[in-house]
């Protein structure tokens, strides 16, 4: 790698890292809008809960599990005519967005749940106990005291939508992935190839340790 070829590329390594970031926050904006409520739904209506439905528990999660098992760059391709008709085309970032969101709910949904099944069960109980209502319940009691794990989740669902994002640059969804594909493998540039997988490691290593310093920051335990 020369020194002049680094420089050349700052250009397009500096649009391609907004890009991902444009795209990783989009998705991750709809993970938790749509995700958090999703997540809580799942665990409260589970068996011996306050909410209590195994209809709607068993409808929730087969939906959950279904988009889940379709692995990303199939879910990609077969979202492109809801991308389209959202977006309008099927390149670009916001594009791609569509189909990193669509990954992004039900996998932070599990992270949700998850993170409440860590909750003793007595300090619910207590709660329904006093007369607390079902929304009081969540509000005041599941989500504070799930804080760090649903912390942990929201860095684990970040880092695998940086990953997802660089796939996304398979159908021109633009982005570090995109980059690295048409100018790094399509032109056989190892200076390209080598900084994309430079930066992505960075990004990931700072992800994963803001993550864990603002969990720890919010764990009272």
């Amino acid at each position: 790698m020369s020194l002049d070829s680094l420089v050349q590329l700052l250009p397009d390594l500096n649009k391609a890292f907004f890009q991902t970031l444009y795209m990783v926050g989009i998705s991750l904006a709809v993970a938790i809008i749509i995700g958090l409520p999703l997540g809580v739904l799942l665990f409260v209506t589970d068996k011996g809960l306050f909410l209590e439905n195994s209809a709607v528990k068993s409808i929730t999660g087969w939906i959950v599990n279904l988009i889940r098992s379709i692995p990303y760059i199939i879910l990609l391709v077969a979202l492109l005519p809801l991308t389209d008709l959202l977006t309008g085309t099927t390149i670009g970032p916001t594009a791609a967005s569509v189909s990193l969101s669509v990954a992004a709910i039900p996998f932070f949904a599990r992270m949700v749940e998850t993170s409440l099944r860590e909750i003793d069960k007595g300090v619910i109980e207590s709660s329904v106990a006093v007369g607390a209502t079902s929304w009081m319940i969540i509000k005041d009691v599941l989500l504070p005291e799930a804080k760090p794990g649903l912390i942990q989740g929201l860095t684990i669902t970040t880092i695998s939508l940086v990953g997802y994002s660089a796939m996304a640059g398979i159908v021109g969804g633009g982005g570090i992935g995109d980059l690295a594909i048409r100018f790094g493998y399509y032109r056989y540039d190892n200076t390209v190839m080598i900084t994309t997988v430079v930066v992505l490691i960075l990004l990931v290593q700072i992800i994963q340790l803001a993550g864990d310093r603002i969990s720890k920051l919010v764990d009272k335990r």
